[in-house]
């Protein structure tokens, strides 16, 4: 497993820099989403911040003007059947991987937020512990990953409305665990994680295959 790089190193250029970011990796149901982003310097995008701290509404608008303006910019998951397959950390790396190998142009340098490293880029890496705040390409990227995220969950809550995905987003609040307890799993829930493995350990005819 890849390890970040504490040491200083000589920074490109904005232009082939890449920020790569994640959204996803708590919730109970749903694919891990993954953005990589290559900024523009021509065209600063004013009010880049970690997605966390922005409304919504404020994130679709950032979204729409990296996605307009940015040299670069890609979207990758992995789903369901990967996290419960590989665990949660492997599938998020295996979705930054696929965002970074998406981009039309190779970056000479690829910062991830977080301490680990994905193994398989294809740059040289390090990685920024809250890089999502501090610089803007992961502040870019996790505002795609975000924003692809919520409208993925939408789509959740149109297949499956008896869970309410449009009001939690997979996380595991008292209306989602609630939700849960009294459906059982959709095919969306991850049956690797804590509150599905035991409701599938209290209704042993229901273990998935």
């Amino acid at each position: 497993m890849g390890q970040p790089d504490f040491f200083p190193a000589a920074r490109p250029s904005e232009d082939w820099l890449a920020g790569v970011d994640e959204a996803g990796r708590g919730p109970l149901a749903g694919p891990v989403f993954a953005a990589a982003v290559i900024l523009d310097p021509a065209h600063p995008i004013t009010g880049l911040d970690d997605s966390k701290k922005l409304s919504p509404a404020r994130r679709e608008v950032l979204a729409a003007e990296i996605r307009a303006f940015a040299l670069g910019w890609a979207v990758a998951s992995a789903t369901v059947e990967e996290i419960d397959r590989l665990n949660i950390l492997q599938a998020t790396f295996l979705a930054m991987e696929r965002a970074c190998r998406s981009l039309r142009r190779l970056p000479r340098l690829i910062l991830v937020d977080g301490n680990r490293l994905p193994r398989h880029l294809l740059a040289p890496a390090r990685a920024v512990v809250g890089g999502d705040a501090l610089e803007p390409a992961i502040s870019a990227a996790s505002i795609l990953a975000k924003t692809s995220r919520d409208a993925c969950c939408l789509a959740l809550h149109a297949c499956y409305p008896d869970y309410a995905f449009d009001r939690h987003k997979g996380y595991g609040t008292a209306l989602h665990l609630s939700r849960l307890e009294a459906f059982g799993p959709c095919p969306a829930h991850r049956s690797s994680f804590a509150p599905v493995r035991r409701w599938y350990e209290t209704h042993p005819a229901r273990v998935p295959e």
